[in-house]
């Protein structure tokens, strides 16, 4: 019954200062300030006003706000673990299966596409290997990368 009261003075404090606005012809302002001031009467004439009333000390009703919390919590610890870990276990086991597919030999160079029509006799030299080994820093950032 109060909170009825409270709201009702307001929204008519409020719709006498939008008269007064409008008598001093910022009628854009006066429109405004009305509509603001009859929220809270509408508010009452909903019953809003009551449920929340009778939400704000039912026990149950707080009870029931816990649980929401708690599902909250639950949901958003779930949610860390299952990023920290890379998703979901469907999406881990097809990466696991994609990077078996990918796996390619440390050394290995890539397939050929067929037979070759000319044949190679040249043997490695040394400054070949020397070259290789001033690649392998290169190689090693690009498989950090996964390039």
């Amino acid at each position: 019954m109060i909170a009825e009261t409270v709201c009702s003075a307001v929204a008519a404090a409020g719709l006498g200062i939008a008269a007064v606005t409008a008598y001093r012809k910022r009628f854009l302002a006066a429109a405004r300030i009305a509509a603001y001031s009859l929220v809270p009467l509408g508010l009452v004439m909903t019953g809003v006003v009551d449920w929340l009333a009778d939400t704000a000390f039912s026990p149950t009703a707080w009870a029931g706000f816990g649980v929401l919390g708690a599902s909250w919590l639950l949901f958003a610890s779930t949610r860390a673990v299952e990023r920290r870990r890379g998703g979901t276990r469907k999406e881990r086991k097809q990466a696991r299966a994609a990077a078996q597919r990918e796996a390619v030999a440390p050394a290995a160079s890539a397939p050929s596409l067929g037979a070759g029509s000319r044949q190679t006799t040249r043997p490695a030299t040394a400054p070949r290997a020397e070259a290789s080994d001033d690649f392998s820093d290169i190689e090693a950032i690009l498989k950090k990368h996964g390039i």
